[in-house]
């Protein structure tokens, strides 16, 4: 028997006792009590205890509200599974009946499904122990939306509390046609920034602009101008994406203020592009800036970073292997690289090999309705993550805990490749 058909074939006798209704309600409750950044505090809760009661050595607290859990299962390799447990600062609209309880909190990005997977694979691995030999790490991470939540851990220790990994994992939910698994060797997700420039103008009274240097004047032109950065400044062959997503200034109509502030957010693919793009803000914002006569140059800072996310290609392509066993040779397709960025690769130590995939949550039924012929028409006619609609189906369950037992069955159920320990 193939190797990769072994571990799917375990992964289907792991899974098979496990009860939808089960799956559903648990994410139902997750769904419906959303939490912020660094304030997951209900949700690490639930985690743990479910992973104490599965037989784990159970930490808590790790970068804030971080939980990890430990299974020692005899000699082998270390395996770590992460999942996201923040919600984000978004209006449900979904209409629901499990939606959000939270006024202007939702899981619009879908890490409670993420949570959702984690648990019911980590207790599945933990009930078939006897079919496997190593060491699994599970870690509920926080705030990965604000982006300092993988940063907190590490700077936790980690790292060095916890067993070293020989292969990490990790999984997203997305937009697309829910029975699928989208898998990308190498590039699968884009470096992000965030940049705030803060413009210094001269307050007074609207009747008397004359007697001022308007910043929001300025700031409207620094936005106009930042939008020929990607069209006119970097290669049409490089993906870039560059928003501006806040605009603030003043607080009356009739009075000019005397700063105004922009929050900027850079998606790249290369390093170098990158460097580019932040030196051309810095520069467009400099000269608008000194163009309008401002008494000072503008403020230019970086904010959260997220690093590129790469997949070790040999172990992506093993993990790909068990999830075409596991879902048919046309149920595993690859999106490509996205615009989308993750602070997952941070947790990873240096030189541990990581494989990282999406799985798609669109029902079918909205799927077949959206507009378009190609993945790329249909996928921008179904809500997103971020959405305020973004309601993805409950078969998409099932399916996310295969794919996590399933990667982790290759390497501890022996069927990955050896590896320097």
């Amino acid at each position: 028997m193939p190797k990769a058909a072994t571990a799917a074939s375990q992964t289907l006798d792991v899974t098979s006792g496990l009860r939808s209704s089960d799956i559903e309600g648990y994410y139902q409750d997750l769904h419906r009590h959303p939490e912020l950044s660094f304030q997951e505090h209900r949700t690490a809760g639930i985690l743990a205890e479910r992973l104490r009661g599965a037989g784990y050595a159970v930490t808590t607290g790790v970068g804030g509200t971080g939980v990890v859990g430990v299974l020692a299962n005899g000699d082998g390799p270390v395996v770590w599974l992460r999942g996201d447990m923040d919600a984000l600062p978004v209006t449900e609209t979904t209409g629901l009946p499990y939606a959000s309880t939270v006024d202007g909190v939702m899981h619009a990005c879908g890490h409670d499904m993420h949570v959702t997977w984690l648990t019911f694979a980590a207790e599945a691995l933990a009930a078939a122990r006897e079919t496997w030999s190593g060491t699994l790490v599970v870690i509920g991470q926080p705030a990965e939306e604000a982006g300092g939540g993988a940063n907190a851990m590490v700077a936790d220790g980690l790292q060095e509390r916890f067993p070293r990994p020989d292969a990490v994992f990790g999984q997203h939910v997305a937009p697309g046609p829910v029975g699928f698994v989208s898998h990308t060797p190498g590039l699968i997700m884009s470096s992000a920034d965030d940049v705030e420039i803060v413009v210094h103008g001269v307050g007074g009274h609207g009747s008397r602009p004359e007697a001022t240097v308007d910043p929001v004047v300025t700031a409207a032109y620094i936005v106009t101008r930042l939008q020929t950065v990607v069209s006119r400044e970097v290669s049409a062959s490089d993906a870039v994406v560059l928003t501006t997503g806040q605009f603030n200034a003043g607080q009356r109509p009739n009075i000019i203020p005397a700063e105004a502030r922009l929050g900027l957010n850079l998606r790249t693919q290369d390093m170098a592009v990158r460097e580019r793009v932040l030196s051309a803000i810095r520069r467009i914002a400099e000269g608008e800036c000194q163009a309008a006569g401002c008494p000072t140059p503008p403020e230019v800072t970086i904010g959260a970073s997220f690093p590129a996310t790469v997949n070790d290609a040999a172990l992506d392509a093993d993990i790909t292997s068990v999830h075409r066993e596991l879902f048919g040779k046309a149920g595993v397709v690859d999106f490509g690289p996205a615009m989308g960025s993750e602070d997952f690769s941070l947790l990873v130590p240096a030189g541990v090999p990581y494989d990282f995939w999406f799985v798609p949550s669109t029902s079918g039924a909205t799927w077949q309705a959206a507009a378009g012929q190609e993945l790329s028409e249909k996928i921008t006619g179904v809500p997103g993550n971020h959405s305020p609609l973004f309601a993805p189906d409950l078969s998409a369950l099932l399916p996310g805990v295969r794919t996590l037992v399933g990667a982790a069955l290759h390497e501890l159920g022996g069927t990955g490749r050896p590896r320097d320990r």
